[in-house]
């Protein structure tokens, strides 16, 4: 199939992956940018007649991992029993190839099971349990190349109770993770051996929040002349330099000391923060502090009545992020980056709970934690309009898997269950 650049989806993207992969493969969570975009071309636009569904498959296990999919492979976590385990799954036969115990389960909240996407860097992928036990795994054989564990070897703590959900972000030869830890908020390995590179310590934030690890995962971008990790933790937004793991920036406006939830969003020298609990989102702009470092100006906020972000994140189209908003709900939203503008709000979600949102040429999806509802919504600032939508053959929550799109196939995931539709036009 023919693809492009779909330019709609990556206008003024800084994120950088560098991972060995296929320009159409998914590498981890929210795919090779981080953003939520799938960049394929010639996909089925309109849903008044529903995707057609093609196959599906039992077997996961609890959990709400998403997938990563370098061609006919997907690779997930999920807990079976006491134990957590990285799944490799063959696509063209939706047979498992190999399962592989990483750790303990995640029983410790009311909503048990995987968090994890794992992520692929060629031979070598990295996943890791609600419990903080990390490992470095072959892609091929699922055999362990190394772990680490985040309590025992960085201290590391959440900043509330619902387990690690990171997916570890591979840039050039380090891996980067969050512990949470006072000494290693974040920390750099080597990807090949698991030796530790540098720890960065924050130091005590203030403001809002918790100390100790958010809920979302890390994205990197070149921003005042730096190269940056960044990652809303438990106090917020923060900037670490990726050279030395020196602390940069902090923002502390839309945090919450219950769970920060979701993914930074970079757009050039801007990054827009959100999560729930009552917080609300910001942006900031980001510049030269003149001393070598960086410093971040917020350009606006918004109050959680306006936009606040639970699950699911926040997309990019042209000019504009599309998410759900919010306390456990996912009402779409449509809000110009630059100013903070609400070009609309939706009159009522179509669905209920928080929404996973992706985007592509049609439009983006809104996958909702109940009622197996999956919608898609038209990428316009000047309407609200939606294109269609169906319901999964499985409805089992809470459902906050992320759903991906590879190949012309739309992959969503309920627990135990993997469901496969046809996009192509």
């Amino acid at each position: 199939m023919a693809r492009r650049l779909c330019g709609l989806a990556l206008l003024g993207s800084v994120l950088i992956f560098s991972g060995m992969v296929q320009a159409a493969d998914w590498p981890g969570f929210r795919g090779p940018n981080r953003d939520g975009i799938c960049t394929e071309a010639g996909l089925l636009t309109d849903w008044s007649a529903a995707p057609k569904l093609l196959w599906q498959m039992k077997g996961l296990g609890r959990g709400f991992a998403s997938f990563a999919i370098i061609g006919s492979k997907a690779y997930t976590m999920g807990d079976r029993g006491p134990d957590g385990y990285v799944i490799a799954i063959d696509l063209s036969t939706q047979k498992e190839i190999w399962s592989t115990k990483i750790g303990t389960a995640w029983t410790k909240s009311n909503d048990p099971g995987s968090r994890c996407t794992p992520t692929v860097d060629g031979e070598l992928m990295y996943a890791l349990t609600g419990n903080g036990e990390m490992a470095c795994l072959e892609t091929a054989t699922g055999k362990v190349v190394w772990t680490k564990n985040f309590a025992k070897d960085f201290a590391g703590k959440m900043m509330s109770g619902w387990g690690y959900s990171e997916s570890p972000l591979i840039d050039g030869d380090k891996v980067v993770v969050t512990p949470g830890g006072n000494d290693s908020m974040m920390v750099a390995m080597n990807k090949k051996t698991g030796e530790v590179i540098w720890k960065a310590k924050v130091g005590t934030l203030g403001g809002k929040g918790k100390d100790g690890a958010g809920y979302s995962s890390i994205v990197v971008a070149e921003i005042a002349g730096v190269k940056q990790y960044i990652a809303m933790v438990g106090k917020g937004g923060i900037g670490i330099a990726a050279a030395d793991g020196k602390f940069l920036w902090t923002y502390t406006k839309a945090a919450n000391g219950t769970a920060n939830i979701t993914t930074p969003l970079v757009k050039g020298d801007l990054v827009f923060l959100s999560s729930a609990y009552g917080a609300g989102s910001g942006c900031v702009k980001l510049s030269a502090d003149g001393n070598g470092g960086v410093k971040a100006e917020e350009i606006y906020s918004l109050d959680a009545k306006t936009f606040q972000n639970h699950h699911g994140g926040v997309v990019q189209v042209g000019d504009y992020l599309y998410g759900g908003q919010g306390q456990n709900a996912g009402l779409p939203v449509c809000i110009e980056l630059k100013t903070g503008k609400i070009a609309w709000t939706a009159p009522k979600a179509p669905s209920g709970g928080s929404a996973a949102v992706l985007a592509y040429e049609g439009g983006v999806i809104f996958r909702y934690e109940k009622g197996a509802a999956v919608v898609l919504i038209a990428a316009d600032p000047a309407k609200f309009e939606v294109k269609g939508q169906f319901k999964l053959p499985v409805d089992e929550g809470p459902a906050w898997s992320h759903p991906v799109i590879h190949d012309a196939k739309l992959y969503v995931r309920t627990q135990d269950t993997l469901m496969c539709y046809d996009l192509k036009k």
